[in-house]
Protein backbone atom coordinates (compact mmCIF):
# COMPACT_ATOMS: atom_id res chain seq x y z
CA UNK A 1 0.00 0.00 0.00
CA UNK A 2 1.46 3.35 -1.02
CA UNK A 3 0.33 6.54 0.68
CA UNK A 4 1.95 9.49 -1.14
CA UNK A 5 1.37 11.68 1.88
CA UNK A 6 -0.73 12.15 4.98
CA UNK A 7 -4.44 12.33 5.57
CA UNK A 8 -6.32 15.63 5.32
CA UNK A 9 -10.00 16.21 5.94
CA UNK A 10 -12.21 15.38 2.96
CA UNK A 11 -15.66 16.85 2.33
CA UNK A 12 -18.41 14.74 3.85
CA UNK A 13 -20.30 14.81 0.52
CA UNK A 14 -17.60 12.56 -0.94
CA UNK A 15 -17.16 10.12 1.96
CA UNK A 16 -19.77 7.99 3.61
CA UNK A 17 -17.57 5.91 5.92
CA UNK A 18 -14.04 5.87 7.32
CA UNK A 19 -12.10 2.68 8.04
CA UNK A 20 -9.57 2.33 10.90
CA UNK A 21 -6.09 3.66 10.36
CA UNK A 22 -3.57 1.51 8.48
CA UNK A 23 0.17 1.95 8.07
CA UNK A 24 1.90 2.32 4.74
CA UNK A 25 4.27 -0.58 3.96
CA UNK A 26 6.71 1.64 2.09
CA UNK A 27 7.05 4.79 4.22
CA UNK A 28 5.39 3.56 7.44
CA UNK A 29 3.17 6.66 7.54
CA UNK A 30 -0.38 6.40 8.80
CA UNK A 31 -3.21 6.13 6.29
CA UNK A 32 -6.93 6.42 6.69
CA UNK A 33 -8.93 4.31 4.28
CA UNK A 34 -11.90 6.12 2.80
CA UNK A 35 -14.97 4.23 1.66
CA UNK A 36 -16.55 6.37 -1.03
CA UNK A 37 -20.17 6.74 -1.87
CA UNK A 38 -21.71 5.67 -5.18
CA UNK A 39 -20.43 8.84 -6.92
CA UNK A 40 -18.54 8.28 -10.12
CA UNK A 41 -14.80 8.75 -10.34
CA UNK A 42 -15.20 12.05 -12.14
CA UNK A 43 -17.58 13.34 -9.45
CA UNK A 44 -15.24 12.57 -6.56
CA UNK A 45 -12.46 14.93 -5.52
CA UNK A 46 -9.11 14.49 -7.13
CA UNK A 47 -7.15 14.27 -3.88
CA UNK A 48 -7.47 12.92 -0.38
CA UNK A 49 -3.84 13.23 0.72
CA UNK A 50 -0.94 15.62 0.56
CA UNK A 51 0.90 14.08 -2.35
CA UNK A 52 4.49 13.42 -1.49
CA UNK A 53 5.99 14.07 -4.91
CA UNK A 54 7.50 16.95 -6.83
CA UNK A 55 4.82 19.29 -8.06
CA UNK A 56 7.10 20.16 -10.99
CA UNK A 57 6.67 16.60 -12.30
CA UNK A 58 2.93 17.20 -12.74
CA UNK A 59 2.73 20.95 -13.34
CA UNK A 60 4.82 23.35 -15.32
CA UNK A 61 5.50 26.27 -12.98
CA UNK A 62 5.24 29.72 -14.55
CA UNK A 63 5.36 33.37 -13.56
CA UNK A 64 4.81 34.70 -10.05
CA UNK A 65 1.35 36.18 -9.45
CA UNK A 66 1.79 37.41 -5.89
CA UNK A 67 3.61 36.83 -2.62
CA UNK A 68 3.46 37.23 1.10
CA UNK A 69 5.84 36.58 3.96
CA UNK A 70 5.35 32.81 3.97
CA UNK A 71 3.51 32.19 0.68
CA UNK A 72 4.16 32.69 -3.02
CA UNK A 73 1.51 32.26 -5.73
CA UNK A 74 2.67 31.24 -9.19
CA UNK A 75 0.91 30.45 -12.40
CA UNK A 76 1.16 26.79 -13.46
CA UNK A 77 0.00 24.50 -16.24
CA UNK A 78 -0.96 20.84 -15.81
CA UNK A 79 1.28 18.84 -18.12
CA UNK A 80 -1.26 16.12 -18.85
CA UNK A 81 -4.21 18.36 -19.75
CA UNK A 82 -2.73 21.77 -20.51
CA UNK A 83 -5.15 23.42 -18.04
CA UNK A 84 -3.90 26.46 -16.14
CA UNK A 85 -4.02 26.78 -12.35
CA UNK A 86 -2.50 28.85 -9.57
CA UNK A 87 0.09 27.15 -7.35
CA UNK A 88 0.29 28.56 -3.83
CA UNK A 89 3.61 27.61 -2.19
CA UNK A 90 3.24 27.78 1.60
CA UNK A 91 6.47 27.69 3.60
CA UNK A 92 6.19 25.08 6.35
CA UNK A 93 7.34 25.74 9.89
CA UNK A 94 10.23 23.39 10.59
CA UNK A 95 9.85 23.22 14.38
CA UNK A 96 7.42 24.28 17.06
CA UNK A 97 9.93 26.74 18.47
CA UNK A 98 10.42 28.42 15.10
CA UNK A 99 8.43 31.47 14.08
CA UNK A 100 9.32 31.19 10.41
CA UNK A 101 6.78 29.51 8.21
CA UNK A 102 3.22 28.33 8.75
CA UNK A 103 2.40 25.51 11.17
CA UNK A 104 0.98 22.27 9.81
CA UNK A 105 -2.17 22.78 11.91
CA UNK A 106 -2.88 26.09 10.17
CA UNK A 107 -2.22 24.65 6.72
CA UNK A 108 -4.45 21.65 7.40
CA UNK A 109 -7.22 23.94 8.61
CA UNK A 110 -7.09 26.00 5.41
CA UNK A 111 -7.04 22.85 3.27
CA UNK A 112 -9.90 21.32 5.26
CA UNK A 113 -12.06 24.39 4.70
CA UNK A 114 -11.22 24.60 0.98
CA UNK A 115 -12.14 20.92 0.57
CA UNK A 116 -15.54 21.53 2.17
CA UNK A 117 -16.60 24.32 -0.19
CA UNK A 118 -17.76 24.23 -3.77
CA UNK A 119 -19.37 27.43 -4.99
CA UNK A 120 -19.25 29.59 -8.10
CA UNK A 121 -18.07 32.65 -6.15
CA UNK A 122 -15.30 30.90 -4.16
CA UNK A 123 -11.92 29.79 -5.44
CA UNK A 124 -11.66 26.00 -5.88
CA UNK A 125 -8.93 23.73 -4.56
CA UNK A 126 -7.71 21.30 -7.23
CA UNK A 127 -4.79 19.43 -5.70
CA UNK A 128 -2.25 19.35 -2.84
CA UNK A 129 1.44 18.54 -2.89
CA UNK A 130 4.08 18.52 -0.22
CA UNK A 131 7.85 18.50 -0.10
CA UNK A 132 10.37 19.04 2.68
CA UNK A 133 9.95 22.79 2.82
CA UNK A 134 6.55 23.63 1.29
CA UNK A 135 2.95 22.62 0.94
CA UNK A 136 1.68 23.50 -2.53
CA UNK A 137 -2.01 24.17 -3.06
CA UNK A 138 -3.12 23.88 -6.69
CA UNK A 139 -5.98 26.36 -6.94
CA UNK A 140 -8.36 27.56 -9.58
CA UNK A 141 -6.67 30.30 -11.61
CA UNK A 142 -8.35 33.63 -11.01
CA UNK A 143 -6.74 35.89 -13.61
CA UNK A 144 -9.10 38.87 -13.73
CA UNK A 145 -7.33 40.81 -10.98
CA UNK A 146 -8.86 42.55 -8.01
CA UNK A 147 -12.44 43.87 -8.15
CA UNK A 148 -11.45 47.36 -7.02
CA UNK A 149 -8.70 47.59 -9.66
CA UNK A 150 -11.26 46.69 -12.31
CA UNK A 151 -13.78 49.26 -11.09
CA UNK A 152 -11.11 51.95 -10.68
CA UNK A 153 -10.34 51.68 -14.40
CA UNK A 154 -13.94 52.58 -15.23
CA UNK A 155 -14.90 56.22 -15.65
CA UNK A 156 -18.01 55.84 -13.51
CA UNK A 157 -20.02 53.22 -11.67
CA UNK A 158 -23.77 53.00 -11.23
CA UNK A 159 -25.38 51.62 -8.11
CA UNK A 160 -26.94 48.87 -10.21
CA UNK A 161 -23.45 47.66 -11.15
CA UNK A 162 -22.29 48.01 -7.56
CA UNK A 163 -25.19 45.93 -6.24
CA UNK A 164 -24.45 43.18 -8.79
CA UNK A 165 -20.92 42.86 -7.45
CA UNK A 166 -22.03 43.11 -3.81
CA UNK A 167 -24.70 40.46 -4.53
CA UNK A 168 -22.01 38.06 -5.77
CA UNK A 169 -19.94 38.68 -2.64
CA UNK A 170 -23.03 38.05 -0.50
CA UNK A 171 -23.78 34.82 -2.40
CA UNK A 172 -20.28 33.50 -1.71
CA UNK A 173 -20.42 34.49 1.96
CA UNK A 174 -23.93 33.03 2.25
CA UNK A 175 -22.56 29.67 1.10
CA UNK A 176 -19.73 29.86 3.65
CA UNK A 177 -22.05 30.88 6.48
CA UNK A 178 -24.47 28.07 5.61
CA UNK A 179 -21.60 25.74 6.46
CA UNK A 180 -20.74 27.74 9.61
CA UNK A 181 -17.49 28.93 8.03
CA UNK A 182 -16.30 32.48 8.68
CA UNK A 183 -13.75 33.97 6.27
CA UNK A 184 -12.39 36.60 8.74
CA UNK A 185 -10.29 38.31 6.04
CA UNK A 186 -12.76 39.82 3.59
CA UNK A 187 -11.11 42.85 1.96
CA UNK A 188 -10.66 44.20 -1.58
CA UNK A 189 -7.43 42.23 -2.15
CA UNK A 190 -9.28 38.97 -1.51
CA UNK A 191 -12.15 39.73 -3.89
CA UNK A 192 -10.90 38.70 -7.32
CA UNK A 193 -12.42 38.49 -10.81
CA UNK A 194 -12.39 35.27 -12.79
CA UNK A 195 -12.30 37.11 -16.13
CA UNK A 196 -12.42 40.88 -16.48
CA UNK A 197 -13.08 40.87 -20.21
CA UNK A 198 -16.86 40.59 -19.74
CA UNK A 199 -19.06 43.54 -18.62
CA UNK A 200 -20.07 42.02 -15.28
CA UNK A 201 -17.14 39.74 -14.36
CA UNK A 202 -17.57 36.75 -12.08
CA UNK A 203 -16.33 37.35 -8.53
CA UNK A 204 -14.19 34.85 -6.63
CA UNK A 205 -13.42 34.99 -2.91
CA UNK A 206 -9.84 33.88 -2.20
CA UNK A 207 -7.35 33.42 0.66
CA UNK A 208 -8.80 31.23 3.42
CA UNK A 209 -5.72 31.41 5.62
CA UNK A 210 -7.70 32.93 8.50
CA UNK A 211 -10.99 31.11 7.91
CA UNK A 212 -12.45 29.11 10.79
CA UNK A 213 -15.39 26.81 11.25
CA UNK A 214 -17.65 28.21 13.97
CA UNK A 215 -18.85 25.43 16.24
CA UNK A 216 -21.90 25.79 18.45
CA UNK A 217 -21.01 26.09 22.12
CA UNK A 218 -17.29 26.60 21.40
CA UNK A 219 -15.98 30.09 22.11
CA UNK A 220 -13.46 31.34 19.58
CA UNK A 221 -11.32 34.44 20.09
CA UNK A 222 -8.45 35.82 18.07
CA UNK A 223 -6.79 39.02 16.92
CA UNK A 224 -6.12 38.91 13.20
CA UNK A 225 -7.04 40.40 9.85
CA UNK A 226 -6.40 43.78 8.25
CA UNK A 227 -7.08 46.62 10.75
CA UNK A 228 -9.08 48.69 8.24
CA UNK A 229 -11.64 45.90 7.76
CA UNK A 230 -11.78 44.03 11.08
CA UNK A 231 -14.93 44.08 13.23
CA UNK A 232 -15.01 45.65 16.74
CA UNK A 233 -15.26 42.23 18.38
CA UNK A 234 -11.86 41.30 16.90
CA UNK A 235 -10.27 44.53 18.14
CA UNK A 236 -11.79 44.00 21.62
CA UNK A 237 -10.79 40.33 21.73
CA UNK A 238 -14.37 39.16 22.19
CA UNK A 239 -15.98 35.89 21.06
CA UNK A 240 -16.09 35.77 17.25
CA UNK A 241 -18.70 34.45 14.86
CA UNK A 242 -20.08 34.81 11.36
CA UNK A 243 -21.13 38.42 12.06
CA UNK A 244 -17.50 39.58 11.70
CA UNK A 245 -17.70 38.97 7.94
CA UNK A 246 -20.82 41.13 7.70
CA UNK A 247 -18.97 44.10 9.19
CA UNK A 248 -16.22 43.67 6.57
CA UNK A 249 -18.84 43.64 3.80
CA UNK A 250 -20.19 46.93 5.18
CA UNK A 251 -16.70 48.49 4.99
CA UNK A 252 -16.14 47.13 1.46
CA UNK A 253 -19.51 48.53 0.30
CA UNK A 254 -18.70 51.94 1.83
CA UNK A 255 -15.37 52.07 -0.03
CA UNK A 256 -16.90 50.77 -3.26
CA UNK A 257 -19.51 53.55 -3.33
CA UNK A 258 -17.29 56.42 -2.15
CA UNK A 259 -13.63 55.63 -2.67
CA UNK A 260 -13.05 56.50 1.00
CA UNK A 261 -12.41 54.18 3.93
CA UNK A 262 -14.88 54.74 6.80
CA UNK A 263 -12.52 54.09 9.72
CA UNK A 264 -9.02 54.62 8.31
CA UNK A 265 -6.92 56.89 10.54
CA UNK A 266 -3.42 58.32 10.43
CA UNK A 267 -2.13 55.39 12.49
CA UNK A 268 -3.25 51.83 13.11
CA UNK A 269 -4.16 52.75 16.69
CA UNK A 270 -6.38 55.57 15.44
CA UNK A 271 -8.02 53.21 12.93
CA UNK A 272 -8.77 50.63 15.63
CA UNK A 273 -10.10 53.37 17.96
CA UNK A 274 -12.44 54.56 15.19
CA UNK A 275 -13.67 50.99 14.72
CA UNK A 276 -14.41 50.36 18.40
CA UNK A 277 -16.21 53.72 18.61
CA UNK A 278 -18.00 53.11 15.24
CA UNK A 279 -16.79 56.57 14.31
CA UNK A 280 -17.87 57.17 10.70
CA UNK A 281 -20.32 59.28 8.72
CA UNK A 282 -21.63 59.74 5.18
CA UNK A 283 -19.70 62.81 4.08
CA UNK A 284 -21.60 64.77 1.43
CA UNK A 285 -18.38 65.08 -0.52
CA UNK A 286 -18.38 61.32 -1.05
CA UNK A 287 -22.08 60.35 -0.80
CA UNK A 288 -23.93 63.22 -2.47
CA UNK A 289 -25.01 60.90 -5.33
CA UNK A 290 -25.61 57.80 -3.20
CA UNK A 291 -29.15 56.52 -2.60
CA UNK A 292 -30.72 56.31 0.84
CA UNK A 293 -31.16 52.55 0.41
CA UNK A 294 -27.41 52.11 -0.11
CA UNK A 295 -26.67 54.15 3.00
CA UNK A 296 -29.24 52.15 4.98
CA UNK A 297 -27.60 48.92 3.82
CA UNK A 298 -24.20 50.13 5.07
CA UNK A 299 -25.61 51.49 8.34
CA UNK A 300 -27.22 48.16 9.20
CA UNK A 301 -23.94 46.32 8.60
CA UNK A 302 -21.68 48.71 10.53
CA UNK A 303 -23.35 47.99 13.88
CA UNK A 304 -21.19 47.24 16.93
CA UNK A 305 -23.71 44.89 18.57
CA UNK A 306 -23.40 41.62 16.62
CA UNK A 307 -26.97 40.69 17.56
CA UNK A 308 -28.32 43.80 15.80
CA UNK A 309 -26.01 43.56 12.78
CA UNK A 310 -27.52 42.20 9.55
CA UNK A 311 -27.05 38.48 8.99
CA UNK A 312 -26.15 37.22 5.54
CA UNK A 313 -29.79 36.26 4.87
CA UNK A 314 -31.02 39.67 5.99
CA UNK A 315 -28.40 41.38 3.79
CA UNK A 316 -29.52 39.36 0.77
CA UNK A 317 -33.12 40.37 1.53
CA UNK A 318 -32.32 44.09 1.88
CA UNK A 319 -34.24 46.26 -0.63
CA UNK A 320 -31.02 47.71 -2.04
CA UNK A 321 -29.99 44.19 -3.09
CA UNK A 322 -33.39 42.75 -4.05
CA UNK A 323 -34.94 45.68 -5.97
CA UNK A 324 -35.10 45.18 -9.72
CA UNK A 325 -33.32 47.53 -12.06
CA UNK A 326 -36.45 49.54 -12.95
CA UNK A 327 -37.21 50.16 -9.29
CA UNK A 328 -33.61 51.12 -8.61
CA UNK A 329 -33.71 53.63 -11.45
CA UNK A 330 -36.78 55.23 -9.89
CA UNK A 331 -34.99 55.30 -6.54
CA UNK A 332 -31.89 56.86 -8.08
CA UNK A 333 -33.91 59.58 -9.80
CA UNK A 334 -34.17 61.18 -6.37
CA UNK A 335 -30.48 62.18 -6.66
CA UNK A 336 -29.00 64.46 -9.25
CA UNK A 337 -26.59 61.97 -10.82
CA UNK A 338 -26.89 58.20 -10.55
CA UNK A 339 -23.35 57.64 -11.81
CA UNK A 340 -20.75 57.32 -9.07
CA UNK A 341 -17.34 58.71 -10.00
CA UNK A 342 -14.53 56.19 -9.61
CA UNK A 343 -11.69 58.70 -9.34
CA UNK A 344 -11.51 58.44 -5.57
CA UNK A 345 -11.77 54.64 -5.77
CA UNK A 346 -8.81 54.66 -8.16
CA UNK A 347 -6.84 56.83 -5.73
CA UNK A 348 -7.75 54.47 -2.90
CA UNK A 349 -6.54 51.36 -4.79
CA UNK A 350 -3.28 53.06 -5.77
CA UNK A 351 -2.70 54.05 -2.15
CA UNK A 352 -3.43 50.51 -0.96
CA UNK A 353 -1.07 48.90 -3.45
CA UNK A 354 1.72 51.33 -2.57
CA UNK A 355 1.41 50.89 1.20
CA UNK A 356 0.55 47.21 1.64
CA UNK A 357 2.26 43.95 0.63
CA UNK A 358 0.40 41.89 -2.00
CA UNK A 359 -0.53 39.24 0.54
CA UNK A 360 -0.08 39.92 4.25
CA UNK A 361 -2.40 37.22 5.61
CA UNK A 362 0.27 34.97 7.07
CA UNK A 363 2.52 37.69 8.41
CA UNK A 364 -0.51 39.08 10.26
CA UNK A 365 -1.45 35.60 11.39
CA UNK A 366 2.03 34.95 12.78
CA UNK A 367 2.20 38.31 14.52
CA UNK A 368 -1.30 38.08 15.94
CA UNK A 369 -0.80 34.43 16.93
CA UNK A 370 2.03 35.52 19.22
CA UNK A 371 -0.15 38.32 20.55
CA UNK A 372 -2.99 35.86 21.16
CA UNK A 373 -0.67 33.51 23.05
CA UNK A 374 0.50 36.39 25.21
CA UNK A 375 -3.06 37.55 25.72
CA UNK A 376 -4.11 34.02 26.63
CA UNK A 377 -1.41 33.85 29.29
CA UNK A 378 -2.37 37.29 30.55
CA UNK A 379 -6.02 36.23 30.54
CA UNK A 380 -5.16 33.16 32.61
CA UNK A 381 -3.24 35.38 34.99
CA UNK A 382 -6.17 37.75 35.18
CA UNK A 383 -8.53 34.81 35.78
CA UNK A 384 -6.34 33.62 38.64
CA UNK A 385 -6.06 37.19 39.90
CA UNK A 386 -9.83 37.58 39.61
CA UNK A 387 -10.36 34.37 41.61
CA UNK A 388 -7.92 35.61 44.24
CA UNK A 389 -9.61 38.99 44.17
CA UNK A 390 -13.02 37.36 44.65
CA UNK A 391 -11.69 35.27 47.55
CA UNK A 392 -10.01 38.31 49.07
CA UNK A 393 -13.18 40.32 48.55
CA UNK A 394 -15.20 37.65 50.37
CA UNK A 395 -12.69 37.70 53.24
CA UNK A 396 -12.78 41.48 53.31
CA UNK A 397 -16.58 41.45 53.28
CA UNK A 398 -16.59 38.95 56.17
CA UNK A 399 -14.07 41.03 58.11
CA UNK A 400 -16.02 44.17 57.33
CA UNK A 401 -19.20 42.51 58.55
CA UNK A 402 -17.46 41.42 61.76
CA UNK A 403 -15.97 44.90 62.15
CA UNK A 404 -19.39 46.50 61.66
CA UNK A 405 -20.93 44.16 64.22
CA UNK A 406 -18.11 44.84 66.68
CA UNK A 407 -18.30 48.55 65.98
CA UNK A 408 -22.05 48.53 66.61
CA UNK A 409 -21.52 46.51 69.80
CA UNK A 410 -18.73 48.80 70.98
CA UNK A 411 -20.82 51.84 70.11
CA UNK A 412 -23.72 50.43 72.12
CA UNK A 413 -21.41 49.54 75.01
CA UNK A 414 -19.76 52.93 74.75
CA UNK A 415 -23.12 54.64 74.95
CA UNK A 416 -24.04 52.48 77.95
CA UNK A 417 -20.71 53.21 79.67
CA UNK A 418 -21.00 56.90 78.77
CA UNK A 419 -24.47 56.97 80.30
CA UNK A 420 -23.29 55.09 83.41
CA UNK A 421 -20.27 57.39 83.68
CA UNK A 422 -22.54 60.39 83.36
CA UNK A 423 -24.75 59.02 86.11
CA UNK A 424 -21.69 58.29 88.22
CA UNK A 425 -20.39 61.82 87.70
CA UNK A 426 -23.80 63.15 88.67
CA UNK A 427 -23.81 60.99 91.80
CA UNK A 428 -20.25 62.08 92.57
CA UNK A 429 -21.22 65.72 92.22
CA UNK A 430 -24.24 65.03 94.40
CA UNK A 431 -22.09 63.27 97.02
CA UNK A 432 -19.57 66.10 96.86
CA UNK A 433 -22.38 68.55 97.43
CA UNK A 434 -23.74 66.49 100.31
CA UNK A 435 -20.23 66.12 101.70
CA UNK A 436 -19.77 69.88 101.49
CA UNK A 437 -23.11 70.50 103.21
CA UNK A 438 -22.31 67.81 105.78
CA UNK A 439 -18.96 69.40 106.43
CA UNK A 440 -20.65 72.74 106.89
CA UNK A 441 -23.25 71.14 109.17
CA UNK A 442 -20.48 69.32 111.03
CA UNK A 443 -18.61 72.58 111.50
CA UNK A 444 -21.84 74.22 112.68
CA UNK A 445 -22.53 71.30 115.03
CA UNK A 446 -18.94 71.44 116.25
CA UNK A 447 -19.32 75.15 116.94
CA UNK A 448 -22.67 74.46 118.62
CA UNK A 449 -21.17 71.64 120.65
CA UNK A 450 -18.33 73.90 121.70
CA UNK A 451 -20.90 76.50 122.88
CA UNK A 452 -22.99 73.78 124.52
CA UNK A 453 -19.91 72.37 126.21
CA UNK A 454 -19.10 75.82 127.49
CA UNK A 455 -22.65 76.33 128.72
CA UNK A 456 -22.65 72.81 130.09
CA UNK A 457 -19.47 73.52 132.02
CA UNK A 458 -20.99 76.72 133.33
CA UNK A 459 -24.23 74.92 134.20
CA UNK A 460 -22.29 72.10 135.74
CA UNK A 461 -20.32 74.57 137.81
CA UNK A 462 -23.54 76.38 138.70
CA UNK A 463 -25.23 73.07 139.44
CA UNK A 464 -22.37 72.02 141.62
CA UNK A 465 -22.63 75.21 143.59
CA UNK A 466 -26.40 74.77 143.79
CA UNK A 467 -25.94 71.20 144.91
CA UNK A 468 -23.64 72.27 147.65
CA UNK A 469 -26.03 74.98 148.66
CA UNK A 470 -28.94 72.60 148.51
CA UNK A 471 -27.05 69.99 150.39
CA UNK A 472 -26.35 72.54 153.09
CA UNK A 473 -29.96 73.71 153.07
CA UNK A 474 -31.27 70.14 153.27
CA UNK A 475 -28.95 69.39 156.05
CA UNK A 476 -30.14 72.52 157.81
CA UNK A 477 -33.76 71.53 157.20
CA UNK A 478 -33.12 68.02 158.44
CA UNK A 479 -31.60 69.47 161.56
CA UNK A 480 -34.47 71.86 161.85
CA UNK A 481 -37.02 69.10 161.38
CA UNK A 482 -35.33 66.99 163.99
CA UNK A 483 -35.50 69.88 166.44
CA UNK A 484 -39.11 70.57 165.48
CA UNK A 485 -40.05 67.01 165.98
CA UNK A 486 -38.62 67.07 169.44
CA UNK A 487 -40.38 70.22 170.25
CA UNK A 488 -43.66 69.01 168.81
CA UNK A 489 -43.73 66.11 171.09
CA UNK A 490 -43.45 68.45 174.03
CA UNK A 491 -46.15 70.76 172.82
CA UNK A 492 -49.61 70.10 173.91
CA UNK A 493 -51.36 72.93 172.32
CA UNK A 494 -52.62 72.03 168.78
CA UNK A 495 -52.87 75.60 167.54
CA UNK A 496 -49.34 76.22 168.18
CA UNK A 497 -48.49 73.22 165.99
CA UNK A 498 -50.46 74.45 162.96
CA UNK A 499 -49.10 77.93 163.22
CA UNK A 500 -45.66 76.57 163.47
CA UNK A 501 -46.19 74.26 160.45
CA UNK A 502 -47.39 77.21 158.41
CA UNK A 503 -44.23 79.12 159.24
CA UNK A 504 -42.14 76.16 158.23
CA UNK A 505 -43.91 75.84 154.88
CA UNK A 506 -43.39 79.45 154.05
CA UNK A 507 -39.72 79.21 154.89
CA UNK A 508 -39.33 76.18 152.72
CA UNK A 509 -41.10 77.78 149.77
CA UNK A 510 -38.84 80.78 150.00
CA UNK A 511 -35.85 78.49 150.03
CA UNK A 512 -37.07 76.56 146.97
CA UNK A 513 -37.78 79.73 145.06
CA UNK A 514 -34.20 80.80 145.58
CA UNK A 515 -32.87 77.46 144.29
CA UNK A 516 -35.13 77.54 141.15
CA UNK A 517 -35.49 73.81 141.27
CA UNK A 518 -39.04 72.76 140.54
CA UNK A 519 -38.39 69.06 140.99
CA UNK A 520 -37.06 69.70 144.41
CA UNK A 521 -40.13 71.82 145.12
CA UNK A 522 -42.47 69.05 143.95
CA UNK A 523 -40.62 66.45 146.06
CA UNK A 524 -40.48 68.80 149.00
CA UNK A 525 -44.18 69.53 148.67
CA UNK A 526 -44.78 65.81 148.66
CA UNK A 527 -42.66 65.31 151.79
CA UNK A 528 -44.33 68.24 153.49
CA UNK A 529 -47.74 66.84 152.58
CA UNK A 530 -46.83 63.39 153.89
CA UNK A 531 -45.36 64.94 157.01
CA UNK A 532 -48.46 67.01 157.43
CA UNK A 533 -50.62 63.98 157.10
Amino acid sequence: MSCNGFKVPVPQMFVTETQPLARCNECHSLLIILVASSLSINERPSMAFFKQQKVEDVYEIGEELGSGQFAIVKKCRERSTGLEFAAKFIKKRQSRASRRGVSREEIEREVSILQQILHANIVKLHDIYENKTDVVLILELVSGGELFDFLAQKESLSEEEATRFIKQILDGVNYLHSKKIAHFDLKPENIMLLDKSIPIPHIKLIDFGLAHKIEDGVEFKNIFGTPEFVAPEIVNYEPLGLAADMWSIGVITYILLSGASPFLGETKQETLANITAVNYDFDEEFFSNTSDLAKDFIQKLLVKDTRKRLTIQEALSHPWITLKDETKVQENKKVENVQLKTKRLREYTIKCHSSMPPNNTYINFERFARVVEDISRVEQGFSSLAASHDSLQEDMDALLSIYNEKEAWYKEESESVRHALSQLKYECRKVESLKRHLHEDTEAVRASLTGVCGKYAELQSHYESLRQELSEEIKWIQDLMSSFQLESEACVNGNFHSVFNKDINESLMELLNRSCCEEFLAGLNLDVTESHQ
